[in-house]
Parts: structure tokens; sequence; C-alpha cells
């Protein structure tokens, strides 16, 4: 699967549970939608994940990703009920950089 530099980077920093590094892939505007809430900024956005990593321990397996839509398709496998589920992140991409993602199933 080819995915696109900062997408890749975005996923090892999930699996490694680098919160810092995992806010690094993204715009200084960036805005992420996820569960219904909105998480803008980098600064916010290293805050959600890190609550998210220490309550969740998500790790993310790439399964599909389409180049046309940059929508990657993961199974998130952690302390979650119904653990292991299929989300789709739905990138937009500025410069190398993730400006805008909404997750959803």
């Amino acid at each position: 699967m080819n995915l696109p530099k900062v997408i890749t980077e975005l996923v090892k920093t999930q699996n490694n549970f680098d919160s810092a590094a995992y806010a690094q892939c993204f715009t200084e505007t960036a805005v992420v939608f996820d569960e219904g809430k909105t998480h803008n900024g980098k600064a916010e956005i290293e805050q959600w994940i890190d609550k998210s990593n220490k309550e969740y321990k998500a790790t993310m397996e790439p399964i599909d990703y389409d180049e046309k839509e940059n929508i990657l398709s993961a199974k998130i496998s952690g302390s979650f009920p119904g653990s292991p589920i299929i989300l789709k992140f739905n990138f937009d991409i500025v410069d190398g950089k993730i400006q805008q993602l909404k997750v959803t199933e």
C-alpha cells in the first residue's frame, strides 16, 4: 500500500503512543473531527490523542487507502468495547502536513 509519508508517520506515532510526534504530523491550524468532537490546532490535537492513548491504547493497522479521496481504512485495536473495529480516516493534506482529519466508521 502506497501511503503518503505523513500518513505513514501518523500510523507509526500512533502505534508507539507518541502523542507529541503524532501532533507534529498536523499543521498549526489543523482540525480533527472524532467521536462527535472537534479539536483545533496542534496543542489541542496532542491533548486529545494523549488522553485517547492513555484510555484506549489503540493501535492502527492500515488495510486500504483510497489515493484519490485521501481516505485510509484501518483496523483499530485497543482497550475499548467492540475492539477491533474498522475506521475510516479522511485526510486533507497541505504541504506534507495534515490540515484536517475526520474519523468515521
